[in-house]
């Protein structure tokens, strides 16, 4: 039998060991599923979000360890990871909040003595397929509106993180959800291209990279069910010559290296107007210079390792080829003496002399790296933050407010911030262009991918 390995990037060492799922596991799991979301649809909306709400409450009241689960499998400093709680809380109540509003019947008006109506039903079994980034974050965008639609759900998490799948479940469980209903699964990924590829499977919401989205596509061609796919990004954002400098330096920063870089929507790409240009990188250079790179495990480290050797590497490959290309490293590695070749502690990068043709500017790189360009003028700068095969968001800093709006009409992204980033409002839908994807998690128009509609044109005959 095969088994998954969680490698700990804090030491390299083995943190633990699971079974991978069995054809006979997925069939067991498959049936318990059906079963058991078939009486759950039945349930009154108000029981499922009773019974949601203090599922909420019990993974909450669990932060401590979840938290310590986080920052041991993937590396977030233990200062941070409390928050990723917060965040599931926030967005988990968020949906239930909206979910008798987004799942309401749509009522007609009657014509004569036909009574018309359209319906929104669950579409039966979700599979959620999570990355390490966010394991918390990612995941709670699709298990709670699925779960409070009527659905049940099979949760896949990465093979770095999955003690999460196992909490989350145990936590859900012991709030009294019944049996069956919320499993998870620890699985190759042929097997799970052979569920997506059965009918045990009626939506699968996926996050993670762009080849992964691909092979949830092939593995469910032909089957005609649901997809929501978060893809790969390169958000950038623009500093316009009125922005408030020190603001959009600080915040920019943050939207870079948090989660030492490790985030879906974290900012890879700056452009500047050119007036702010220097003031821009000096600053954001000092600021960067006080970040604390260590052991996760203690509370006074806010930049951690990444989650793997291999994703240094790659990490570390980016840097050279732009490097390479011309591009400078204005941040001095002998302030992170955590630094070392050959480990998973990488320090901070900001690159500028950089252009288009470096991979830093139009490839995904998730770490610590960021590249900083000047430019002349909004449309410059629209043209390149469009000119990049991601769109998931954007950021512009602004003070007018006009501005923003009218820009933000032109920028190819799902979600376009004004004087911030790296931010998901649970109330919008979270949505990407291009490459990163398809699909709406979130906001009311979450529910609509997670469940189908049913008209109804009942015709009444007279007496």
């Amino acid at each position: 039998m095969s088994e998954l390995i969680t490698i700990s990037p804090i030491d390299g060492q083995e943190l633990l060991r699971r079974p991978h799922a069995t054809s006979a596991d997925l069939e067991r799991i498959a049936q318990a599923a059906r079963r058991a979301q078939r009486d759950w649809a039945r349930q009154p909306l108000s029981v499922r979000v009773g019974l949601l709400e203090q599922a909420i409450s019990t993974v909450v009241a669990r932060t401590d360890t979840f938290a310590k689960a986080i920052t041991e499998q993937m590396g977030r400093p233990i200062s941070q990871a409390p928050g990723e709680l917060r965040g599931f809380a926030e967005r988990g109540r968020y949906m239930l909040s909206v979910a008798e509003q987004a799942l309401a019947p749509l009522d007609l008006p009657q014509q004569d003595n036909l009574h018309r109506s359209i319906a929104r039903e669950p579409v039966g079994v979700v599979l959620t397929i999570a990355p390490w980034n966010y394991p918390l974050l990612t995941a709670v965008n699709s298990i709670v509106p699925a779960l409070a639609a009527g659905n049940a759900v099979i949760l896949k998490h990465s093979d770095q993180t999955p003690l999460c799948a196992e909490q989350l479940v145990q936590a859900f469980t012991d709030a009294g959800l019944p049996a069956g209903l919320f499993q998870f699964i620890h699985a190759t990924h042929d097997t799970i291209r052979a569920l997506i590829q059965s009918p045990a499977i009626d939506y699968v919401a996926f996050t993670g990279s762009v080849r992964g989205g691909a092979a949830v596509e092939e593995a469910a061609v032909g089957r005609f069910i649901g997809r929501g796919l978060e893809l790969g990004g390169n958000d950038p954002a623009y500093v316009r010559a009125d922005a408030d400098l020190g603001q959009a330096v600080e915040t920019l920063v943050d939207g870079a290296f948090f989660n030492s870089g490790q985030s879906c929507c974290g900012i890879q790409r700056i452009y500047v107007h050119q007036s702010h240009y220097q003031a821009f990188v000096d600053q954001a250079v000092a600021l960067t210079e006080q970040y604390r790179l260590g052991d996760p495990l203690d509370p006074n480290i806010n930049l951690g390792p990444v989650v793997r050797m291999r994703a240094a590497e790659e990490i570390h490959a980016v840097l050279a080829q732009s490097i390479g290309m011309g591009a400078r490293d204005c941040v001095d590695p002998g302030r992170f003496p955590m630094a070392l070749p050959g480990s998973t502690y990488l320090a901070p990068s900001i690159l500028t002399q950089v252009n288009h043709d470096m991979p830093i500017m139009n490839e995904e790189c998730f770490g610590p790296v960021v590249g900083i360009m000047p430019v002349s003028s909004d449309e410059q700068a629209v043209a390149l933050m469009n000119d990049c095969r991601y769109g998931l968001t954007a950021s512009v800093f602004t003070r007018d407010m006009d501005a923003a709006r009218h820009l933000g009409q032109q920028i190819e992204a799902g979600t376009v911030f004004m004087n911030r980033c790296d931010y998901l409002d649970p109330a919008l839908a979270w949505t990407g262009v291009k490459n990163t994807g398809h699909g709406i998690s979130l906001s009311i128009y979450g529910y609509h991918m997670l469940t189908r509609v049913k008209s109804y044109h009942l015709r009444e005959l007279s007496l």
